[in-house]
């Protein structure tokens, strides 16, 4: 998942609509398979596997915005995305999550460096 979304954010092109197909199909399994209709992973509480995959669903929305690519769409995802809303809301990570506006800056200027990069390279 972490190399889907670094495709998705560092790509462009037939590049990053593959990484889009991939990144949908994995989050499909994610949804499917591993949240199903729980509140959370681990059921109606918090666990380590919301903690694991916490801090990419924060990630996906700053990505989203800098690559101008939303993949976990709430009508595509609607389960991920009522997951991401409970997960953020909980008081101990919506303490912990870092600025956004300074995320977003920092992946922006990363991107334009990724991508000036990749550019030297065709």
């Amino acid at each position: 998942m972490v190399a889907t979304i670094c495709s998705v954010f560092g790509t462009a092109g037939a590049e990053q609509e593959k990484a889009i197909e991939e990144a949908t199909e994995q989050l499909k399994i994610i949804e499917e398979k591993g949240l199903g209709d729980k509140k959370f992973f681990g059921g109606g509480g918090i666990g380590l596997v919301d903690i694991a995959f916490g801090w990419l669903a924060y990630l996906f929305e700053v990505v989203a915005e800098v690559s101008a690519v939303k993949v976990l769409d709430a009508d595509a995802f609607p389960r991920l995305h009522a997951w991401i809303q409970n997960f953020k809301e909980v008081p101990v990570i919506k303490e912990s999550l870092p600025n956004h506006q300074k995320l977003l800056e920092h992946l922006k200027r990363r991107r334009e460096i990724h991508l000036a990069l990749s550019n030297c390279h065709d």
